[in-house]
């Protein structure tokens, strides 16, 4: 199977970030083998950034004073942090509460944490907790563990549970999906509570808000449904260990500091003046999951009517017409999606999927094209694939389908069908196995397995050989099958001597979907 563009920068920027080399860890002071240099760090921060934004709602613009006061105490907290990096901050659009940091210090944290906090030490606290994450290279050693690896080079699809987009992902935005979902373990967890800890003191707040916020936390774990435990608590688990760690901790720095609790109802406002209709909007998102798209357009509705300025509300309309097959109105709420917020990809993928119901397929073309500039998804590069094939441009489909076929779901499977029946006469190799093995007599026998979806007939394999006087030979040999789905027919050759073991000489030539 041909290597897609994007997997091969992806491999090639893998490739760059890794070498090897023993330094000391700038916030730990341990010795450690290093494997993924400062410059892959950054460079690996930098390019899963904006996917990342992407996967967990977008950027929250509604309130850019909002992120300007988050990305501020983080810049304060940074400059006291034991490494320097181009540390940023974003606020993310999504109600799921969570935080979490890439390599490199591309820090985020959702809307839905921050209506949880009381306090601007507990969101120092939070993003203390980040930039620690990202300057003891806690997800540099995860990729150092090999954990991200086969991941990142096979560009496989990676569901992951603490936001609505993530799932659809292909190819290069993997990798950061992977790295903000892999959970750290106990050690990472305590060490960046420690250090943020510290990093709050030294930029003059009450380290006392890292055990009211862990305090929270606990109890909040205690008695949330499992929707709510998918984010921050997914790779960030709390515990009574951490609390009692944390005030332990406390008490072993200075006394006082700031607690911004007026400074941060104020930053606060506006968001938390809002929530009844982003809680109306998570409702509706809810039931359109559970397929109830009359519940999920009455639940938009009352979302703008809350606050008409989100351009989800207007998506999650368009969704719920999408559903209910109506897809000139669910184009029109896209539309007015998209001039609210013109960056966000989903509103391209879902316009792109309607104008393709409709035969718009050169305004669909458009649209899913721009999607997966944004973030690249299953779902479109089928799409893409399905209108390649209708203009009778059999590489281009191939190449679509080729991106999603390596990912899990039903998009996936149907994908790896689409591309057997396209490819598998010109590629017999790709997709059918074999194996060699010695009968009793000493006679090659070989299996080919059918490792598609389809079932397929008419196999042809070459056989290579010496003949009793020692010239090399080759033979064609026939299974006409048919060989279902997942299963292997056995041709015996005739051919001996084979030893067990031995190199197995066969090459596909042919095979025909049955």
């Amino acid at each position: 199977m041909a290597i897609s563009k994007s997997s091969k920068t992806l491999f090639a920027l893998i490739i760059l970030a890794v070498t090897s080399a023993c330094s000391v860890n700038p916030v730990t002071g341990k010795r450690e083998l290093t494997m993924v240099s400062e410059a892959g760090e950054i460079q690996l921060g930098t390019q899963n950034y904006a996917p990342m934004q992407q996967s967990g709602g977008g950027e929250y613009d509604v309130d850019p004073l909002l992120t300007e006061y988050v990305s501020g105490i983080g810049k304060r907290l940074a400059a006291v942090s034991d490494r320097s990096l181009p540390y940023e901050f974003v606020v993310l659009n999504s109600s799921v509460p969570n935080a979490w940091a890439l390599p490199g210090g591309k820090i985020a944290i959702n809307r839905g944490l921050l209506t949880e906090l009381s306090s601007e030490a507990e969101l120092a606290a939070v993003l203390g907790h980040e930039i620690v994450h990202a300057a003891a290279r806690h997800s540099a050693r995860q990729m150092e563990r090999g954990m991200l690896f086969q991941a990142a080079i096979l560009g496989t699809a990676i569901a992951t549970s603490n936001n609505d987009y993530s799932n659809l992902a292909v190819g290069g935005a993997n990798v950061g999906a992977q790295l903000i979902n892999s959970a750290y373990g106990r050690g990472a967890e305590l060490e960046s509570d420690l250090y943020g800890m510290r990093y709050m003191s030294r930029a003059g707040y009450d380290p006392q808000g890292a055990v009211e916020l862990q305090q929270t936390f606990v109890r909040l774990s205690e008695g949330r449904a499992s929707g709510w435990l998918s984010g921050l608590f997914a790779s960030h688990p709390p515990s009574p260990e951490r609390v009692r760690a944390n005030i332990k901790t406390a008490a072993s720095l200075p006394s006082g500091g700031e607690t911004g609790e007026a400074r941060y109802r104020a930053a606060m406002e506006k968001t938390l003046d809002t929530k009844a209709a982003y809680d109306a909007y998570d409702e509706g998102r809810k039931a359109l999951a559970e397929k109830n798209h009359d519940q999920a357009l009455a639940k938009a509705q009352e979302a703008i009517g809350l606050f008409a300025g989100e351009a989800h509300f207007y998506g999650l309309r368009g969704d719920a017409r999408y559903v209910g097959e109506r897809y000139d109105m669910a184009i029109s709420n896209y539309d007015i999606a998209i001039r609210r917020r013109s960056n966000f990809f989903q509103y391209y993928l879902q316009r792109g999927l309607a104008n393709e119901k409709l035969g718009n397929n050169v305004a669909a073309r458009g649209d899913l094209e721009k999607s997966n500039s944004l973030f690249p998804t299953a779902v479109a590069h089928d799409s893409l694939g399905n209108l390649a094939l209708a203009q009778g441009d059999k590489a281009g489909a191939i190449e679509h389908y080729s991106m999603v076929a390596t990912g899990r779901g039903n998009t996936a499977v149907a994908a790896r069908g689409k591309l057997v029946r396209l490819d598998l006469e010109d590629h017999p190799d790709k997709y059918l196995r074999f194996g060699c093995f010695a009968d009793r007599n000493g006679n090659l026998i070989v299996a080919i397995a059918n490792a598609t979806t389809i079932a397929v007939r008419d196999v042809r394999f070459v056989v290579q050989y010496r003949d009793s006087n020692g010239a090399l030979r080759n033979r064609e040999e026939r299974i006409r099958g048919p060989i279902a789905a997942g299963q292997r027919s056995d041709r015996n050759t005739g051919i001996s001597p084979y030893t067990q073991g031995s190199n197995c000489p066969v090459t596909i030539t042919a095979a025909r979907i049955s």
